[in-house]
């Protein structure tokens, strides 16, 4: 089997040995609606009531949607509207720490006897996918197509990034509990996860464990970027390629993020939802860079202050990492469910060349895992042709930046082929309502 294309990066794991900390003296938290793909959670809660950790403060609206629930015990404050990264507005809810982290009466392991009752479990966990997509877990799991291949996401291929590397060192037993239950209802004939060469503790950690299962193997991946994308990840650990358009099910795969697991099985052993997340805070203007579990809603000031504050005034402070990750207006944003990371970089780590005209020396071509042209999507999207992007199929881009980063004129190509499938969406609702 042939490796797909990609970059090499510099590592900078610079937190990948050192044991997670855990926040849990908060004074509030802001838990936004929209913390996962699909519709927003509904609040159930109102203003002055008093809510312990665990306890249910909105329910999916639909079902591709998720649970939120308390993560510190306290007093609801107020019910309003945030601003997310995105720029896009939903509810949140903040709460008002009493200090005393008391667990809800309610939190009590599931009763699992069924596929049904499991994947019920999985969509009250309140689970997303913790690697950085965000996507209700218990949809992917609630399949009529026939599946044979649970793939599992260790590669934790952005720099910076170690939150999932301490998860499968620190939580192997519950990712073992997982894996067991999901056996027992899911006819997967393989387990496999991908793990890149660089996690030498992750892997040891992952290889004891996979010795007491059966049909669970450890993958090895070269330490290429972007190794945790998922048709990537797929075609490395199965050899199965996923057309465009089509997800990872369509090829008899379930891919599942090894923190996502881990929180499945904590869940199914304690019932305790998922009110924390374990992040890496990071960057050059970090006083002590380290893994923290922190609760969900917790500002980033405030985890940041836990990790001993600021060197200096950060250039920019990110969710996630420096490929894919997004910059936040301000450090009052909240560590979402799917948050694995806060970096606060300095000017010397944001500082790009001048981007200069395109020299045409194909750099971006050679580093695609797809295969596609960046600098002929470029062209045609400076002239609006949507049918020549089509051609280039920008639909198939995932976003992760290898074409910027190797360009040697430094072009936003990324974000070109963003604007493009923007503008593909935007002719494909036009031609819509002209045969409405």
């Amino acid at each position: 089997m042939n490796f797909l294309k990609g970059t090499r990066l510099p590592h900078r794991k610079g937190t990948a040995d050192r044991p997670t900390a855990r926040m849990t003296e908060v004074r509030e938290v802001t838990l936004p609606m929209q913390m996962h793909i699909g519709a927003p959670a509904t609040p159930i809660v109102k203003v002055g009531d008093s809510v312990k950790v665990g306890t249910l403060i909105a329910e999916p609206s639909g079902r591709v949607s998720s649970p939120v629930y308390a993560s510190v015990s306290g007093k609801v404050k107020k019910i309003a509207d945030v601003i997310l990264s995105n720029g896009k507005t939903t509810s949140a809810i903040a709460i008002e720490a009493d200090g005393s982290m008391t667990w809800d009466e309610s939190v009590k392991p599931p009763v699992v006897h069924s596929r049904e009752d499991l994947i019920a479990a999985i969509r009250d966990s309140g689970v997303v996918g913790l690697g950085g997509a965000g996507f209700p877990t218990h949809v992917k799991f609630d399949v009529s197509t026939r599946v044979d291949t649970l793939v599992i996401n260790g590669a934790e291929c952005e720099p910076y990034i170690t939150s999932d590397t301490r998860t499968m060192v620190e939580r192997a037993d519950d990712m073992a509990y997982a894996l067991k239950i999901l056996q027992a209802h899911f006819d997967f004939k393989r387990i496999v996860i991908g793990v890149e060469g660089m996690n030498r503790h992750a892997i040891r950690s992952m290889r004891e464990m996979a010795s007491h299962m059966e049909r669970v193997e450890v993958k090895v991946l070269p330490d290429v970027y972007p190794q945790g994308g998922e048709k990537v990840l797929v075609y490395h650990t199965t050899g199965r390629e996923i057309p465009t358009g089509k997800l990872p099910v369509d090829v008899g795969c379930i891919v599942c993020n090894c923190t996502t697991l881990a929180v499945i099985g904590g869940y199914l052993q304690t019932g305790m939802p998922l009110v924390e997340k374990c992040i890496t805070v990071d960057g050059g203007a970090v006083a002590e860079p380290q893994n923290v579990i922190v609760p969900i809603g917790t500002s980033m000031a405030d985890v940041l202050a836990f990790c001993g504050g600021l060197t200096e005034d950060p250039d920019k402070v990110l969710y996630g990492g420096p490929m894919m990750g997004v910059t936040v207006p301000d450090m009052t944003a909240p560590i979402l469910k799917n948050t694995n990371a806060v970096l606060a970089l300095t000017a010397k780590e944001t500082r790009l060349p001048k981007t200069t005209a395109c020299i045409r020396c194909g750099a971006c071509a050679n580093a695609c895992p797809f295969g596609l042209t960046p600098a002929a999507i470029a062209q045609a999207y400076r002239k609006k042709d949507a049918v020549r992007l089509e051609e280039l199929s920008v639909r198939t881009c995932m976003e992760c930046g290898c074409c910027s980063f190797v360009c040697p004129a430094n072009r936003p190509l990324v974000q070109t082929n963003k604007l493009a499938k923007i503008l593909l969406q935007e002719e494909k609702t036009k031609e819509e309502k002209k045969h409405e």
